[in-house]
């Protein structure tokens, strides 16, 4: 019968308790109000649309630059980013935290035991004594179920952090790569033009020696070729920076991408814009679009939990407890106790607060929605900046390659003439400013086109693919558990 004993309390306690816990469970509630998203007015297509209502397949579209070093820049970053690891952080976080809400829907249970040896009036005694505390909140009015709902769409606005951390990181790469490449064709283009007027410099004083011309011809070569040279050391400047940033993108000390750059290339050639869609697609391509709403979901599932907070609480509390002077005698049936039952709580004042936790609550719900909503509009406007963008610059770009290719011509008649005594030497200065004035515009505009591509990626929500570790992480602790720890005592520092 004493190996019996817990058994039988512990029915008769579960007997005891059911009617109540089920007319608790039926009668459960929530209060608050339900999320349903927000209605939004949409434009039914792009003011500068391309490519039809169909919108591109999800793509990796960096790939598409066809440019190897690039690419291998972009695996580097997805992995040693540094912002991307911050945002797998809350992404453990926020399931964390969920775990934690989910918890408190289920019974509390704690054990406690005690053993005590003890001497009165010369008599020695022993005594050993046992149980179980149990506590459950009994989710009435919703208020638990509300924080789990909110810490859902928590962890999702988190997992749509992490893809929008990666979008930016991705174009953040490409654009400080093309604009790195554009630097070095510059760089190449200042040089090659100094070379050119270092050697118009050398044939004026061919000339001024033989008194075909005077001494301002060859100062003006001198200034014009040294003026030019001026410029590279800002560009290599600007270069090296370019490079130090993009290092730090992908996680690595500033001067780590240096021997990606060891050898100049060509501006990667910009591809075709890709099928925009319609604006309803950037709602589901976003992930920042996506966070937000997420956001604003779970500021409307707060406010159910704050509202259940001015109703009534009712929790179920029960203990087990033994107590004997033997050891052996714990497991009696005349030595358990036990005990079960409901207890209510009522709010009656509280001078407003949580009436003002509720206001809060509506308020905080409200600014998500203006964020909501305010993320919607940058959304589309992001997409027709960079579609208008990206045309203008096309059209730029042709201009550019006419220009550039006539300055060039005339910079080679202007010095055959000048050689030949049939032209003044001030032509031969302004020809050869107009065509290294083109064909650095030339690169610029290259650049701006490229940049303008990725921006329309991003805005259009393309991004990694792939799949993305984040359980793992990133600090491995040692040793956790119970130990013994010696703290050094050392001096404060003056």
């Amino acid at each position: 019968m004493a190996a019996s004993g817990f058994p039988v309390i512990l029915a008769a306690m579960i007997r005891s308790a059911a009617p109540l816990i089920l007319a608790l469970a039926l009668g459960a509630c929530a209060v608050g109000p339900d999320y349903t998203p927000p209605a939004l007015e949409l434009p039914q297509r792009w003011s500068a649309a391309n490519g039809g209502p169909k919108a591109a397949k999800p793509s990796e579209w960096w790939r598409t630059l066809r440019d190897p070093t690039l690419n291998a820049l972009v695996e580097q970053a997805i992995a040693g980013n540094l912002d991307v690891a911050q945002a797998k952080a809350r992404i453990r976080e926020a399931r964390a935290t969920r775990e934690q809400a989910v918890g408190a829907l289920f019974p509390q249970v704690d054990g406690n035991a005690s053993a005590t040896r003890s001497r009165v009036a010369g008599v020695t005694r022993n005594g050993f004594r046992a149980g179980f505390d149990a506590s459950w909140e009994i989710d009435l009015f919703g208020a638990q179920s509300r924080a789990v709902e909110a810490a859902t769409y928590g962890t999702d606005a988190a997992f749509d952090d992490l893809d929008a951390a990666m979008l930016t990181l991705i174009g953040d790469v490409a654009s400080t790569y093309v604009e790195a490449r554009g630097l070095q064709a510059r760089i190449a283009l200042a040089r090659s033009t100094a070379r050119t007027q270092r050697e118009t410099e050398a044939l004026t004083r061919t000339r001024f020696r033989a008194g075909d011309i005077s001494a301002i011809d060859t100062a003006r070569a001198t200034a014009q070729a040294a003026s030019t040279e001026s410029q590279i050391p800002l560009l290599e400047t600007a270069l090296a920076q370019n490079q130090h940033r993009l290092a730090v993108l992908i996680g690595r000390p500033p001067a780590a991408t240096a021997p990606y750059f060891a050898r100049a290339a060509a501006v990667p050639a910009t591809p075709a814009p890709p099928r925009t869609g319609i604006p309803a697609d950037v709602l589901r391509r976003r992930p920042d679009v996506r966070s937000a709403e997420r956001l604003l979901a779970q500021a409307t599932a707060r406010i159910g939990q704050a509202e259940a907070n001015r109703y009534p609480s009712v929790s179920l509390t029960g203990t087990i407890s033994t107590a004997a002077l033997k050891l052996g005698d714990l497991a009696k049936n005349s030595a358990i106790g036990w005990s079960i039952g409901p207890s209510l709580s009522v709010p009656i004042f509280n001078g407003g607060e949580l009436a003002a936790a509720v206001d809060a609550a509506r308020a905080q719900r409200d600014r998500n929605d203006a964020a909501f909503r305010l993320t919607v509009l940058t959304a589309l406007q992001d997409v027709e900046d960079s579609l208008v963008g990206l045309r203008q610059e096309r059209i730029r770009l042709g201009s550019l390659s006419e220009a550039a290719q006539a300055s060039t011509q005339a910079a080679q008649l202007s010095r055959a003439l000048y050689t030949s005594g049939n032209a003044s030497f001030l032509d031969v200065l302004e020809a050869q400013r107009t065509q290294f004035g083109a064909e650095e515009a030339l690169i610029q505009s290259r650049v701006t086109l490229a940049t303008q591509f990725i921006a329309l990626n991003k805005a259009l929500g393309g991004g990694w693919l792939r799949p993305v570790e984040v359980s793992a992480p990133a600090v491995i602790d040692g040793e956790t558990g119970p130990r013994l720890r010696l703290v050094p005592i050392e001096e404060p520092q003056p």
